[in-house]
């Protein structure tokens, strides 16, 4: 099957075997290795991306099903060299320990920035519930979270 999609802001044509899961498309045939494997199974997050501004684990997500549709990883939110502001608050804010699950974490919380700019505490933490993190105890990463939204 020949795929049409946007993966992080670029149009992408594409053949591939639709029943090939998105977060190998990503990482083999499109080498965006911010995509990470943690379980397999849709129960860490750590393969978090953004389809059509939805946060979905890309485990769970087969390439026939992005066809015409928008995927946007990490990657994507460095267009100009710079750090997205939500990268930079992570960072400052110390929610960055040993990184593997920052991406699906930033993705997750850019779905939630996008639904609502303005989230109260608990509505972070439910948008990251789906999101294991074994390092920083969860604390910093909501107030990374808390941080982009007062500015």
């Amino acid at each position: 099957m020949i795929i049409k999609v946007v993966i992080n802001g670029e149009p992408v044509q594409k053949e591939c075997n639709p029943n090939k899961r998105l977060i190998d498309f990503l990482r083999d045939d499109m080498n965006l290795q911010s995509v990470k494997e943690g379980c397999g199974e849709g129960e860490c997050g750590s393969c978090t991306v953004l389809l059509d501004r939805e946060a979905v684990m890309s485990c769970l997500v087969l390439t026939g099903q992005i066809n015409g549709r928008e995927v946007t990883t990490v990657e994507g939110l460095d267009r100009k060299g710079e750090l997205e502001p939500l990268v930079e608050s992570f960072v400052q804010s110390g929610a960055v320990q040993c990184g593997y699950c920052t991406p699906g974490m930033v993705i997750s919380s850019k779905a939630l920035l996008y639904k609502n700019p303005n989230p109260s505490d608990e509505e972070i933490k439910r948008a990251i519930e789906g999101n294991l993190c074994r390092c920083t105890g969860y604390n910093k990463i909501v107030e990374a979270i808390r941080n982009i939204k007062e500015r």
